[in-house]
């Protein structure tokens, strides 16, 4: 049995109604994306954090695909739509939906969001979705890094502790 999230989505453009809804009340958008493989107490920092810059948090959740682009071959270690549904289902989250590219610019031209949020371990400079945030009249947040949660060393630990 498929279990679906009520705020998951299968891409950006089944938002667009959403999101049309949203900014006809008024609310600020908030966006951020990753992989999300394994939920970390750094990821909730960071989404907490980053729900607190506006109204309404969307999350951007890398595709299978585009994880193992940007993570090799063993990785994702969870399938796309079970790390959409985990995500979606935490209370600081509004809406997740799966984009396929490995960054976020598609997804940031659809959406237009007034804050877009990465971790600590990025600085506005070296991010490829600045010039598209900003040229929409929206504003790049970093937010706290907490050092020492990663999946990567999760995962390390996990085959360490086999051996």
């Amino acid at each position: 049995m498929k279990i679906q999230a009520p705020h998951v989505y299968r891409n950006v453009h089944e938002l667009t109604d959403v999101i049309a809804d949203i900014r006809s009340k008024g609310k600020s958008i908030v966006t951020t994306n990753g992989c999300f493989d394994i939920v970390h107490t750094g990821h909730i920092a960071y989404l907490t954090e980053a729900a607190s810059f506006g109204d309404v948090l969307i999350v951007g959740i890398n595709s299978d695909k585009s994880v193992q682009q940007l993570k090799g071959p063993t990785r994702p270690l969870q399938k796309e739509h079970d790390r959409t549904f985990i995500i979606s289902s935490l209370k600081m989250v509004d809406y997740a939906f799966i984009f396929e590219e490995k960054d976020p610019i598609a997804f940031l031209s659809v959406i237009k969001p007034d804050v877009h949020v990465k971790g600590g371990d990025y600085t506005p400079e070296t991010l490829p979705e600045k010039t598209i945030v900003e040229d929409n009249g929206g504003k790049i947040a970093i937010v706290s890094f907490v050092n020492g949660y990663s999946t990567t060393s999760i995962v390390k630990k996990i085959g360490e502790s086999k051996e």
